[in-house]
């Protein structure tokens, strides 16, 4: 049987602008939807969804528009985030922070930004330690239902990739560390040095 908050939540973010811009105070489109299909956020918190996003949602639950909360931000224009690479240091701090993959470039090297699959998030922006971002006015064609969907979907792959690497690292941590406990259970001197660092943090 479906979870009824499950399907109100898919409802939700089908309606939500896909920025991922985390300015509603969640982490990502997805878990504001949640919130809201569970009743702990309001529908007012999405700037880039603006006065018509609202709109959306407050016709889809059956509760009056609310003006967008000044706390999360204004309603503007769509920007484009654009790399001035001849200032990149290539410290990859940005391609860390956008939560839809649309930064590609390698440590010590020059980045760049996916155009068609920026979402204007603008979290790349203060994590450039050398100001080397720039915003740009994003193409109305860009604002659709269909970059909304690949923005969605970019974002799941995202964080399934990070899932999986947290997981792999974890599991080769467990690894070295069961060496190093077998090693110590047949090398005197380990086992010594181990049992002194126990009783030490004991």
């Amino acid at each position: 049987m479906s979870d009824p908050i499950a399907v109100l939540a898919d409802r939700i973010d089908a309606l939500l602008p896909q920025t991922q811009c985390e300015q509603c105070g969640y982490h990502g489109c997805r878990p504001y939807a949640e919130a809201i299909a569970r009743g702990e956020a309001a529908i007012n918190r999405c700037p880039p969804g603006g006065a018509a996003g609202i709109a959306k949602l407050a016709n889809l639950l059956g509760r009056p528009p609310l003006p967008l909360d000044p706390a999360c931000g204004i309603e503007k224009p769509r920007m484009l985030a654009r790399i001035v690479e001849a200032d990149c240091i290539g410290c990859t701090k940005c391609i860390q922070a956008c939560p839809v993959d649309a930064i590609i470039g390698a440590p010590k090297l020059m980045h760049t930004v996916l155009a068609d699959d920026c979402t204007g998030c603008e979290l790349c922006v203060p994590a450039c330690p050398v100001d080397c971002i720039e915003l740009v006015p994003m193409p109305m064609g860009q604002i659709d239902q269909a970059h909304a969907d690949a923005a969605r979907a970019h974002f799941q792959r995202r964080g399934a990739r990070l899932a999986r690497e947290r997981a792999e690292r974890d599991a080769e941590l467990a690894a070295r560390k069961a060496a190093v406990d077998t090693a110590a259970s047949t090398n005197p001197v380990l086992a010594a040095l181990a049992r002194a660092k126990a009783k030490k943090s004991s």
